[in-house]
């Protein structure tokens, strides 16, 4: 009984609020928070290593066409290939942020975009991080680097949305502090959703800790990289870290989550968890290989 009074009951509204006949989802407002706060950090960094202003003001932009397009690509090549690649009416969907209301006709409402993965995000943005180098001419690893500096921030409040969204809802436990998600079953279960923005927070002040302990002992000892002011950054450290940190919670993490589509019932390992595994080796590369690299700059 008393594990009984102690759970959650979470039954958000999916609006977060109204402006005459416009609706603006939680999960958007999230995602937007998430992306204007990076944009303050990366904006910060960019100062303080001295980069032309005229180099970051496209940045944004990359970033969230990266993120928003590979996200939606990767959920629906990922997780729904039946439904979105069979179909004129489901590669239509996957592309714009409708859904067709009858099952044979053409009506439709406007969703948005309702299926989005971090690991097609991720790579989105690394590909549009490439194509943003190639074309204002920063050095690759100095902005990979300083976007994953920020992106902890960014991905703590995407996940805030999926809470907000009661999705990717975790297994039925006991535990006092889990969530009854009444738009669901109802049931007690780990918000995992939680657990990972927590996570993911951690990583951006360890992320900020790190940059500013390296700037410092970088100038104490005057052995700054041009004006980078740290002797790890530019190296791919931080890049690396980001990937093997946020992967391998994922990775852990999935272990309590319910499965988020049919055909991961009985997989030892999910979708999530067979993604994330290629990210957490090429993550321990880079950050090997960023450590070497700073310790022979020293």
């Amino acid at each position: 009984m008393l594990h009984l009074l102690s759970y959650i009951t979470w039954d958000p509204a999916i609006d977060a609020f109204h402006l005459g006949p416009l609706s603006f989802r939680w999960y958007s407002l999230c995602w937007l928070i998430g992306l204007a706060l990076a944009y303050i950090v990366v904006m910060k960094l960019y100062q303080d290593q001295k980069i032309a202003k005229e180099k970051f003001d496209p940045l944004f932009i990359y970033c969230f066409l990266g993120i928003l397009i590979g996200a939606r690509l990767g959920h629906c090549i990922f997780y729904q290939p039946e439904y979105y690649l069979t179909s004129m009416r489901g590669f239509i969907e996957m592309l714009l942020p409708i859904h067709f209301t009858s099952a044979e006709g053409w009506d439709w409402k406007m969703t948005g975009y309702e299926g989005l993965a971090s690991h097609g995000g991720t790579l989105g943005l690394i590909l549009a991080l490439l194509l943003y180098v190639k074309r204002l001419r920063v050095p690759l690893w100095q902005v990979l680097d300083n976007i994953a500096i920020a992106t902890g921030i960014t991905a703590c409040f995407i996940r805030l949305g999926n809470l907000m969204n009661s999705e990717i809802i975790g297994n039925v436990t006991t535990v006092p502090w889990a969530f009854e998600f009444i738009q669901r079953d109802g049931l007690p279960r780990h918000p995992a959703q939680l657990y990972e923005a927590l996570a993911y927070l951690l990583l951006f002040f360890i992320m900020l800790w790190i940059y500013k302990k390296d700037k410092a002992t970088a100038v104490n000892s005057r052995s700054t990289l041009n004006t980078q002011h740290s002797t790890k950054l530019g190296t791919g450290f931080y890049f690396g870290l980001c990937l093997t940190y946020i992967f391998t919670f994922r990775f852990f993490v999935e272990f309590l989550k319910k499965e988020q589509v049919a055909f991961e019932q009985g997989m030892p390992l999910d979708m999530g968890q067979l993604l994330s595994i290629p990210f957490v080796a090429i993550g321990l590369w880079f950050l090997v290989k960023g450590l070497r690299k700073a310790k022979q700059q020293k």
